[in-house]
């Protein structure tokens, strides 16, 4: 094996370089991937940009990248799954101990798991990563390395969407047509919602929610009140959604979900604004609709692989640009930007398919 393994590293906010770092060991119960396709998420960018989200503050060089796959290379002395050679992608949050939240299912709200490039604990765009088996998932043939990769954001739709109780039949509110907007798009028409409407500013965006299934799409801007959004949702749709799914973290839109969403229906908040935000609490409490959080995922990574071997979902459209490792700069800035949907880093020198 080459023993180079080029690695992006956040020096400091603002300061992302290249650099060669050693290839790693397993310990007994980890495999070491060569990775092959790493997407470039929004919170990638803010720790660039800004250094820190919320109370997550880089104070060390920190690898960044979370949505990944790769092929294993070197297996642990316990690993029984898993063998050199596979092809799998890699659940990037790992509970580090058997607490009350692994044990009720919900390790996405451990106050101590791991998680890849969120400080401090390093992610995975690299050419070799070590990660925990037992969070990397066989790939089937015909699953691409690519979609294994956009497993992780997929993975943030199906918990949104299982949160909100999407279902057979169900009409579905979706802000904000993103890279989140969309996957939860492709979540909601796969587990049976019979309408979707997706809001955003971007008619691009739109137009990209229309092709990947949206029923209506619809355009806002800034000056738009959210009674007056509410209002158009409903004109659209016939009647007020089941429930809707906040994906823009925008205040306003965090309104608009709460006043569009039909009496005992529920409010999913996807997207991260600002800390303290003000909204109609007594509208949503005396219709009792419920406003629900979600925090990453859990438990989705069967399920995702199941959705793309078969066909379900295809989320091959939502990766627009394409940059090999040694090009990661230009890769961020496009993403910065605000260009395409999907920007997708290939770490393996020899294989740049998809």
């Amino acid at each position: 094996m080459a023993q180079e393994n080029l690695t992006l590293v956040l020096q400091a906010r603002g300061d992302l370089r290249l650099e060669n770092r050693p290839v790693p060991e397993p310990g007994p119960n980890d495999v070491v991937l060569q990775m092959h396709s790493v997407g470039i998420c929004g919170s990638d960018v803010h720790y660039w940009q800004h250094g820190r989200i919320g109370d997550f503050v880089v104070t060390k060089p920190m690898v960044l990248g979370h949505e990944a796959s790769g092929r294993v290379v070197k297996v642990g002395s316990a690993v029984k799954h898993l063998k050199i050679g596979d092809r799998v992608a890699v659940e990037p949050g790992v509970p580090r101990e058997m607490d009350e939240f692994f044990k009720n299912g919900r390790y996405n709200l451990s106050p101590t798991i791991f998680f890849c490039a969120t400080p401090p604990d390093d992610g995975n765009l690299c050419r070799f990563y070590r990660h925990s088996a037992n969070f990397c998932y066989k790939l089937p043939d015909n699953v691409t390395f690519e979609e294994g990769a956009l497993i992780e954001p997929l993975s943030v739709g199906i918990h949104a969407c299982r949160r909100a109780g999407v279902t057979l039949g169900s009409t579905v509110l979706i802000c904000g047509a993103g890279p989140i907007g969309l996957v939860s798009l492709l979540v909601a028409k796969a587990m049976g919602a019979s309408k979707v409407i997706v809001t955003d500013l971007s008619a691009e965006r739109l137009a990209k929610a229309e092709e990947l299934g949206a029923d209506f799409h619809l355009k806002v801007t800034k000056a738009d009140g959210p009674q007056q959004v509410a209002k158009s949702v409903e004109d659209l749709l016939g009647a007020q959604p089941n429930c809707s799914i906040e994906c823009t973290g925008a205040e306003s839109c965090l309104q608009t979900a709460i006043y569009s969403t039909r009496s005992g229906g529920v409010v999913v908040v996807v997207g991260h604004g600002a800390p303290m935000v003000t909204v109609p609490l007594m509208n949503a409490a005396i219709r009792e609709v419920d406003i629900r959080g979600v925090f990453r995922y859990c438990n989705t990574w069967p399920m995702a692989i199941s959705m793309l071997a078969s066909g379900k979902v295809n989320v091959k459209p939502l990766v627009t640009h394409r940059f090999p490792l040694e090009q990661a700069g230009e890769a961020f800035e496009t993403t910065r930007q605000g260009l395409g949907i999907k920007v997708m880093l290939k770490c393996d020198q020899n294989d740049q398919n998809p």
